[in-house]
C-alpha cells in the first residue's frame, strides 16, 4: 500500500481505517444472520471502531509513538473474536465487547506510564512475591472451571489470576536477568564457591519459577504451567547464551512429564486423547470435543462453509478453547491461515522491538512478552488441530474470556511502551 511510506501515526491511522472496513463488513454479516438482532452488529462496529480510534487520538494528544502496526493488528484480531462470538452466542459476544472496553481502558492506562516502564526494575522481589501470592489465592479461595481450580469467583465475573501472573513473571525475569546475566554465567572456584554462587545468584530466580509452576500444577492449570516454563527457559537462554541450562531444564521437563503421565489421571487422559481420540471408549466421552473440532475443520475445506453457515455449535466450549475450529469451518483453511499470519506479523513486530531496544531490560521484557503470546497461540492452535495435547487455554484476543483479554491488552501496552522508548516512530 502506498500510504505505508508515510509518517508512523499516519500509517497507524490508515491501517485502523482498513481494519474498520473489515469490521464493517463483518458487522453487516452478523446483522444479517437469522435470529440475530441487527443492533448487535451495529453495536460491535461502533464500539470497536470508536474505541480503537479513541486510543489512537489519545496517543496523538499525549505524544505517544509506539510501533504503528501493533494497534491495527490488535484491532483486527479483537474484532474477529467479537464477530465470531456474536455469531456463536450473542451473550458471549456482548460480554466480550464490555471486556474489550475494559481492555482498551487498561491499555490506555498502561501506555500512559511509558516513561516509567523501568519502574518495575526497582521492585523485582516485590513482583516475584506478587506472582506467588496471586497464584496461591485460587488454591484456598478458588473454584474449579473446566477442570482447573485457577479461578476466583467475584459473583459478577470470574477472574483467573494466572493470566495476569504471566505478566509479573516476565517483568521479574526481565529485571533479574538483565541485572544478573553476567553473574549467572560465572561459575568458577571450589565446590563450596560454586554452591554459594548457585544459591546466591540462581536461588531467587529458581525459587519464583518453581513456586509458580508448583502452584499451577496443584491447580491443574497445565497450559499456563507450560507457558511459564518455556517463557522462563527462553529468557534464561537469551540472557546467558547457555545450552547447558537449556538441556538440564528440558531433561527435567521430560522427566516431570513422564511422572505426571503415570501419576495424574487427567494428564494420562489428555495424552491418550491426543494419541488416538477415535478410540471407542473415548469418542463419545473425553475425546468428543477434539473429534468434533477435527470434523469441523475438515468440513470447512479450503474456503469454508461461509460465515454463519457452519455447525460449530456441536463443539463443546467452542467460544473459548475451540474458536479457531469454528473459524476454520466457516472461513476455511484460507481463513485459518490468515489468522495465523496476523499472529506471525504481531510476533515479528514484537521481536523487532526486542532487537532494537536500548538496554538489556527492554530487550528481555519485549522478548518475554512476545514469547508468552507466541506460546499461547501455538499451544491452543496445536491442541485444536491435534498437533499437541489439549491444555485448555484461550486464543489471545479472539477467544471469549475477560481475564485473558484484559491481561493481553496490558501485555500489548507494555510492549508498546518499549517500542515508544526506543524512539524509532517519533517522526
Amino acid at each position: 500500500m502506498v500510504f505505508l511510506g508515510g509518517k508512523p501515526k499516519e500509517i497507524e491511522l490508515h491501517l485502523l481505517f482498513t481494519a474498520g472496513i473489515y469490521l464493517l463488513i463483518g458487522g453487516i454479516l452478523v446483522s444479517l444472520l437469522p435470529g440475530t438482532p441487527a443492533w448487535q452488529g451495529f453495536l460491535a462496529i461502533v464500539t470497536t471502531i470508536g474505541g480503537f480510534l479513541g486510543v489512537h487520538w489519545m496517543w496523538r494528544k499525549r505524544n505517544f509513538h509506539p510501533d504503528p502496526f501493533l494497534l491495527p493488528l490488535l484491532m483486527v484480531l479483537t474484532a474477529t473474536g467479537i464477530l465470531f462470538l456474536l455469531r456463536l452466542d450473542s451473550f458471549y459476544g456482548l460480554r466480550q465487547l464490555v471486556w474489550m472496553i475494559v481492555g482498551l481502558c487498561v491499555l490506555s492506562l498502561t501506555t500512559s506510564w511509558h516513561h516509567h516502564y523501568r519502574f518495575w526494575s526497582k521492585y523485582k522481589y516485590m513482583v516475584g512475591a506478587v506472582c506467588a501470592f496471586a497464584l496461591l489465592a485460587p488454591v484456598f479461595f478458588g473454584i474449579e472451571v473446566g477442570g482447573t481450580r485457577s479461578w476466583l469467583d467475584f459473583k459478577v465475573f470470574y477472574l483467573q489470576p494466572s493470566e495476569f501472573v504471566k505478566l509479573f513473571l516476565v517483568l521479574f525475569l526481565a529485571v533479574y536477568l538483565s541485572e544478573k546475566r553476567y553473574l549467572l554465567m560465572k561459575s568458577s572456584g571450589s565446590m563450596w564457591e560454586r554452591f554459594d554462587w548457585l544459591i546466591r545468584q540462581w536461588g531467587p530466580l529458581l525459587g519464583v519459577w518453581v513456586i509458580s509452576l508448583a502452584l499451577l500444577i496443584i491447580q491443574r492449570d497445565l497450559g499456563m504451567a507450560i507457558i511459564y516454563f518455556f517463557t522462563s527457559l527462553v529468557l534464561i537462554y537469551v540472557s546467558t547464551d547457555s545450552w547447558k541450562w537449556m538441556a538440564i531444564s528440558l531433561s527435567l521437563f521430560l522427566v516431570a512429564g513422564i511422572i505426571a503421565y503415570f501419576n495424574f489421571s487427567h494428564v494420562h487422559t489428555r495424552v491418550e486423547i491426543w494419541l488416538n481420540p477415535w478410540q471407542q471408549g473415548l469418542i463419545t466421552g473425553s475425546s468428543y470435543q477434539i473429534v468434533q473440532s477435527l470434523l469441523a475443520i475438515n468440513a470447512g475445506g479450503m474456503i469454508g462453509s461461509g460465515f454463519g453457515a457452519g455447525y460449530p455449535g456441536f463443539i463443546p466450549a467452542v467460544h473459548t478453547d475451540f474458536i479457531f475450529a469454528a473459524i476454520c469451518e466457516e472461513m476455511g483453511l484460507l481463513g485459518g491461515a490468515a489468522i495465523i499470519l496476523l499472529y506471525i506479523a504481531l510476533f515479528f513486530r514484537g521481536f523487532s522491538i526486542a532487537l532494537k531496544a536500548h538496554d538489556d531490560y527492554g530487550a528481555l521484557l519485549a522478548t518475554g512478552l512476545t514469547v508468552v503470546m507466541a506460546l499461547q497461540v501455538f499451544i491452543i492452535i496445536g491442541g485444536v488441530i491435534k498437533l499437541l495435547p489439549l491444555t485448555g487455554i484461550t486464543l489471545p484476543y479472539i477467544s471469549y474470556g475477560g481475564s485473558s483479554l484484559v491481561a493481553n491488552f496490558i501485555l500489548m501496552g507494555l510492549l508498546m511502551n518499549v517500542s515508544h522508548c526506543k524512539g524509532d516512530f517519533h517522526a
